[in-house]
């Protein structure tokens, strides 16, 4: 199929997308959008993030919406708000000569009432996330008792932040007569169950292997200690030259402090998070899209929906949560043919992480040394004479400022011309790297705990001096509100944009719970949970507080009753016994 007009479009959606600069359809489009247009059957599709997906599924959903039918014709449910909103705006693209047709997105963290307001308008597709939209369902404010289509965009994802019961319970209230189609770039287990229980027949399609990355990217990691890690980054920068690539961190704060510093160390790099608005984001992206920038660092979350040609590397300054992320980050390299190449830094106790990286996408992830001095200084200096040997010279333009220039530099000889020449731009480099330590000697590292910029040992706990990764906190809600681990995880992940915030232990209680949660984001927390409901209750969060030392071993809201919101008072008998029970928790 060499165009979008053999496939069967409308004239106006051709038009739109033409405007749009759509050519030629991805592989996953070429298969997806006949498909559609001609079947009322399930569809899986497997296909790398970037690969045109939203299209895939958007052309032919709105190319057969019935524009007079004000009911809700469309529901596309995906894992996070900026995703949601990338949606809703290529699908406006998309429908921009068809202006009878209107779409929303639905979505935590901001006005609820907006959205209400805007579904009473009548719109004609939604796109939203599990949580919100759940909430509006039950509100009885988002009818999707008459959908023709429901849309699973990144259906991995929302598995993996914890949305697994928020998709079961939309996904049972939507007719049997529906098509539903699941775009997702891996198929983890979890997903088997959606597909047995929601899905009739599926025909499957697929733009590449399952769980595996494209054949022309090369896996590599370096293994380093935590006080070195920034270290060995900027060394995989000055190793590669002509680099453009993403680094990916956990947090938006670590983000944030690498693009800084980066950015002092005099690198052309800059942060794509959640902090910012939709302004920054684009002015950002617009810069990284035409390589004024070299070096985007981004969150897993920030990046969803980011489309970038002829990317160099994806460096994982901070291993994922699993492997599935892990191929969502490194398949934005090593596109239409071209080679890329994907750098992890893990630490002694993370190498499994990179051999269950190696069973999954079934190829060797290759260790290697983080650069010593005397190599970058020696790439950068064959670069920058590669670059002078290569330079187009123009006689017209240089020509009136030759003769002052010749006789200014007469009084060298040719050798010291040329060292003079060498070292306007590599003194920087040869004073960085003077007397620099080798990365790979772990011989003198003390046997200590290292620590990334999260404050993380491997794992939950105490760090150096006392220093904890995780706060506790309290919730009002628990297991006779319906309340699970996914579903608490997804609420969480819900009022922070989607973004995977690290969560420690979960205790459900019957009428309460309590989880920990990094404390880079406890701060923020309870506020994000303001005016939020779950089932129809109020919800209300905040930090539980340690165990009182007093005599009668009491304990306040946060530890294990103490007469608060939980009833683990002390002045009655059945009190005591919820306290002897509950500590066989702790």
């Amino acid at each position: 199929m060499e165009n979008f007009e053999a496939i069967g479009l409308k004239p106006e959606i051709i038009e739109a997308i033409t405007a749009l600069g759509f050519e030629k359809p991805t592989p996953v489009q070429q298969q997806a959008i006949p498909f559609l247009l001609s079947s009322k059957q399930d569809l899986i599709a497997l296909a790398q993030t970037g690969t045109g997906k939203t299209a895939a599924f958007g052309l032919p959903v709105i190319n057969q919406i019935d524009p007079k039918n004000k009911n809700v014709q469309a529901l596309v449910l995906c894992p996070t708000r900026e995703l949601c909103l990338q949606i809703t705006k290529e699908l406006g693209n998309y429908l921009a000569k068809s202006k009878d047709i209107q779409v929303t997105a639905v979505y935590g963290g901001e006005s609820i009432d907006k959205q209400i307001r805007q579904l009473r308008r009548g719109v004609h597709i939604v796109a939203g996330t599990p949580g919100r939209t759940l909430d509006l369902i039950k509100r009885e404010k988002l009818k999707i008792d008459n959908i023709q289509w429901l849309v699973l965009d990144e259906a991995d994802e929302m598995l993996s932040m914890g949305f697994k019961d928020d998709l079961d319970a939309i996904l049972s209230q939507t007719p049997d007569e529906k098509q539903t189609l699941l775009f997702s770039a891996t198929m983890p287990y979890e997903m088997k169950s959606i597909v047995r229980d929601y899905m009739t027949d599926p025909m499957e399609l697929s733009a590449g292997k399952k769980n595996v990355s494209a054949d022309t990217v090369e896996h590599t990691y370096c293994v380093v200690a935590g006080r070195h890690k920034y270290e060995a980054l900027k060394r995989i920068a000055n190793i590669h030259p002509n680099i453009y690539g993403i680094i990916f961190c956990r947090t938006r704060k670590e983000t944030k402090a690498i693009a800084d510093q980066l950015g002092q160390d005099h690198y052309n790099a800059d942060a794509i998070h959640g902090d910012l608005s939709q302004a920054q984001r684009e002015l950002v992206m617009h810069r990284f899209r035409n390589r004024h920038l070299q070096l985007l660092v981004a969150t897993d979350v920030a990046a969803r929906g980011i489309d970038v040609n002829d990317l160099s590397h994806v460096i994982n300054y901070q291993l994922p949560d699993t492997v599935a992320t892990y191929i969502h980050r490194t398949g934005r390299t090593g596109r239409a043919g071209k080679e890329g190449m994907a750098i992890s830094l893990v630490s002694g106790r993370e190498r499994d992480f990179m051999r269950s990286v190696e069973r999954k996408i079934g190829k060797k992830v290759i260790k290697k040394m983080i650069p010593t001095g005397q190599e970058i200084c020696e790439r950068q200096l064959f670069t920058l004479i590669d670059k002078v040997k290569n330079v187009e010279v123009n006689e017209e333009q240089i020509s009136p400022y030759l003769e002052a220039t010749m006789e200014k530099l007469s009084v060298f000889e040719r050798e010291e011309l040329i060292k003079r020449f060498v070292s306007v731009e590599f003194n920087r480099f040869l004073k960085d790297y003077e007397d620099a330590p080798d990365l790979n000697d772990f011989s003198r590292e003390r046997r200590k705990p290292s620590f990334d910029h999260g404050g993380r040992r491997g794992g939950r706990g105490s760090g150096r001096n006392g220093y904890t990764r995780y706060k506790r906190f309290f919730i009002n809600v628990g297991t006779s509100d319906h309340l699970t681990a996914p579903r608490l995880l997804g609420l969480i992940n819900e009022q922070f944009h989607g973004e995977k915030v690290p969560v420690g232990k979960i205790e459900l209680l019957r009428n309460f719970s309590f989880f920990e949660i990094d404390q880079q984001f406890a701060t923020k927390l309870p506020s994000r949970f303001n005016g939020v409901t779950f089932e129809g209750k109020g919800v209300e969060v905040e930090e539980a507080q340690a165990k009182r030392r007093n005599h009668d071993r009491s304990y306040d809201r946060g530890g294990r009753g103490g007469g608060g919101r939980g009833g683990y008072g002390n002045n009655n008998s059945s009190g005591r016994k919820r306290i002897k029970r509950k500590r066989k928790y702790n």
